[in-house]
């Protein structure tokens, strides 16, 4: 790691955004912790947990897409003020609840939904804000990278943070520090300054717009790639979190804190395999990088499925969750980096689409098939269908190099999959 691993804090607003966001992504990660652990406490059961985070994730699939029209069509800076006020609204209720029906898991479902809803259109405005942020395109990559270390650092120390919280001073005070969490990124999105808006002029109305964004995804063979590789892995792959709960109360017999391991656990791969990300030059081929990455999550799943030992375990994790961040990462990168800005909202949309659409259908799916084949054989199935997934990258790459090394040494394009610069 060296100087250039944090260029992107060259842009004064955008470590204005990252400071607010860092704090408020730990309690975001307090909050989805400590959800998982009471709906599994008061239910015991593997298909509600599956429940909870679909009722989280998708919605905000749905109505995603809306949002990215609405992120292209409206002051994405003002977008997602308002969402983050709703979302600290959210958090005030959830933390109610709590405080009335600590029991009450239809109640806490129903609040995620809304969150659910809330998120639809704030990741759009969130992530097509990021290049507004940044001066130097140069430093875009970076950026991207940078916050993706700061969501899996939040994700490695927000769920330690929930387990000890849980234990000695209990759900509420998670769901609380959570709706305090929203001072920090509303205050430093108000300390943002950015150029006057200029309204654009709109000759089409909003769904014309939406049929738009998806005509030119249709018309771009590498985005097309990139979402179809995204979404198998967020169907058949990243689902196997929604089986922590089970692994830390059932299959190694311990508590909430045991859970807040397992899942910092992931968070200090992931956030490792952000910073190695943020550390790559610009001219590195990603989708190399993401091919090989996705082999290396295969083979930590399949070694964590079974390991009969804890702190075994958590070292698999880490190693699965190093090549799990590419999957994120840098599909996000290679769409930012790629589209045309006037359409960025509804591309990115549809990546959130992608990952928060198929997500929750594979928790369900997951949560279903532990019922029957148990928790350890889901996740070791998953990993052989990982594995599988980094078969079709391969395939793609050999094809491209096939491909480029046909054309002639004077027109030789520049590789689609290398970051522009």
């Amino acid at each position: 790691m060296n100087l250039s691993t944090f260029r992107a804090f060259r842009s004064r607003n955008y470590r204005l955004y990252f400071g607010g966001q860092s704090l408020s992504l730990l309690g975001t990660w307090m909050q989805k912790t400590a959800v998982s652990w009471v709906v599994y406490s008061h239910t015991n059961s593997k298909l509600m947990l599956g429940i909870s985070v679909f009722a989280t994730l998708f919605p905000a699939a749905i109505f995603s897409f809306l949002g990215g029209g609405v992120a292209d069509r409206y002051q994405r800076y003002r977008v997602l003020l308002l969402t983050q006020v709703f979302s600290m609204i959210q958090a005030l209720l959830l933390t109610l609840l709590i405080w009335q029906r600590p029991d009450a898991v239809w109640g806490i479902i129903g609040l995620s939904a809304m969150l659910g809803i809330i998120n639809g259109f704030d990741v759009p405005a969130r992530q097509s804000l990021v290049p507004e942020l940044i001066k130097n395109r140069q430093d875009l990559p970076n950026a991207l990278a940078l916050n993706s270390s700061m969501v899996n650092l939040a994700k490695l120390v927000g769920p330690a943070l929930a387990g000890f919280a849980l234990e000695h001073l209990g759900a509420v005070a998670c769901f609380g520090l959570n709706a305090l969490s929203f001072v920090a990124v509303i205050g430093s999105l108000l300390a943002i300054r950015l150029p006057p808006y200029v309204a654009k002029l709109h000759t089409k109305n909003m769904l014309a717009e939406l049929r738009d964004g998806l005509a030119y995804v249709a018309a771009t063979p590498a985005i097309r790639h990139i979402l179809l590789m995204l979404a198998l892995a967020s169907l058949l792959a990243l689902p196997f979190t929604t089986l922590l709960p089970v692994y830390a109360k059932d299959v190694f017999g311990g508590t909430a804190s045991t859970f807040g391991m397992l899942d910092g656990a992931i968070g200090l791969g992931a956030f490792i395999g952000a910073i190695f990300l943020a550390s790559l030059k610009a001219s590195v081929n990603l989708s190399k990088v993401l091919t090989v990455n996705t082999f290396i999550f295969g083979v930590g799943l399949l070694l964590f499925s079974h390991a009969p030992w804890y702190p075994l375990a958590l070292l698999f994790l880490v190693l699965g969750a190093f090549g799990m961040m590419s999957q994120i990462t840098i599909s996000n990168t290679l769409l930012q980096t790629t589209v045309e800005p006037a359409l960025r909202g509804r591309v990115l949309s549809l990546y959130v689409l992608a990952y928060a659409g198929l997500v929750p259908l594979g928790s369900l799916l997951v949560g279903a098939v532990s019922e029957h084949i148990g928790v350890q054989n889901t996740v070791l199935a998953e990993g052989i269908l990982t594995l599988l997934i980094g078969v079709l990258h391969l395939r793609t790459l050999r094809r491209k190099s096939r491909e480029a090394s046909l054309q002639p040494a004077a027109a030789e394009p520049v590789s689609e999959t290398a970051v522009p610069v």
